[in-house]
């Protein structure tokens, strides 16, 4: 037996989450994977920290993924080392990616949600496999390729376009050949989408006391493509400033993912008026598209095309401070905790 650090789930939850309800405790767990299990034991190395956990904390949470259990380990996807193995697919030393605990070590015995990490990455950083080669990444590219069909010219707005996934919706739109603007919660996080990751403009939605107005000034001939990461007021706003025909995306809804009693969207209406496509998805739907996403976001990343932005906090005791601070927006770019080194 091995001492084993985990971060367990305490309770449901209503409201913003906070550290609180999670805590750090010293586990054991058995180094051996045992004979005819299939079961995987890896290193955790690096946990990636997602708005979607937040629906997880809920009781009777109805969607594409069962809640947490209290009083068990959060579960979220990491980037891992396997150290024993009774599956003859995954050798000890492999680097894989997939869902694991918010924990040292972890047995994965559902292997067919582990994917193993080729030799050929060598030259990205671990940690982009739960960011830009990761769910974060694929979510973008199916997103803006799948739903949103873009086209040369487009005019896309994307909203959170700092985070994990929107900054590299806004970098494909613009390797596109679109005109690209972001929406973000801090003036450090406006110059950062048109300085480094090639935003046409932006704006400080904080700033904005009217973001219909907002969206008008950015937008004189209106939206073709809204991918919505944050609902609420936003979406609301986009609504009124789409273009006959134009296509929504909707990734996320983290306005309101610790909102008990939502608003409704009060401009539906336009959906009818304006023939707008309007789709939520789930990057799951297009899993059979993963390789040449790979192929294609690899490619641009290394010949300098696209740039990603992490904002990495170190040690497995940071974990519920990291997830707590995407409802409040302290995080920059993609938020990742490294638990352990390669």
């Amino acid at each position: 037996m091995e001492q084993n650090k985990q971060i367990i789930f305490k309770g449901y939850i209503d409201g913003t989450p906070k550290e609180t309800d999670m805590e750090l405790k010293l586990g054991e767990i058995e180094v051996k994977a045992p004979k005819g299990s299939k079961a995987v034991l890896v290193k955790n190395l690096y946990l990636s920290c997602d708005p979607y956990m937040r629906g997880r904390m809920r009781e009777n949470y109805e969607s594409y993924i069962h809640p947490f259990v209290p009083g068990s380990v959060i579960e979220g996807f990491g980037v891992c080392k396997v150290v024993e193995s009774d599956d003859p697919f995954y050798k000890i030393g492999d680097l894989v990616v997939g869902l694991t605990g918010w924990e040292e070590y972890s047995f994965v015995r559902k292997n067919e949600q582990l994917r193993k990490i080729e030799h050929g990455h060598d030259d990205v950083p671990l940690s982009y496999h739960v960011g830009l080669l990761g769910m974060a990444g694929f979510t973008a590219y199916a997103g803006f390729y799948e739903v949103c069909a873009p086209k040369r010219g487009d005019c896309v707005f994307v909203s959170a376009a700092s985070g994990a996934v929107g900054q590299l919706v806004g970098q494909l739109a613009r390797l596109h050949g679109c005109y690209v603007v972001g929406a973000a919660g801090s003036s450090q996080k406006v110059s950062l989408l048109k300085e480094k990751l090639g935003f046409h403009e932006a704006f400080n939605y904080k700033e904005e006391s009217n973001l219909d107005a907002a969206l008008k000034r950015c937008f004189p001939q209106g939206i073709d493509i809204y991918f919505d990461n944050v609902g609420g007021a936003m979406l609301d706003a986009a609504l009124l400033n789409m273009k006959v025909h134009g296509r929504i995306a909707v990734c996320g809804m983290v306005s309101q993912q610790s909102i008990s009693n939502r608003d409704g969207i009060h401009n539906l209406f336009t959906l009818i008026s304006k023939r707008i496509k309007m789709q939520g998805f789930l990057q799951s739907d297009y899993l059979h598209l993963f390789p040449q996403f790979l192929e294609h976001v690899l490619r641009e990343y290394k010949q300098g095309n696209i740039v990603y932005i992490e904002d990495l906090n170190e040690g497995l005791e940071s974990a519920p401070a990291a997830l707590v601070g995407l409802f409040s927006g302290k995080n920059v770019g993609k938020q990742v905790v490294c638990i352990a080194q390669d």
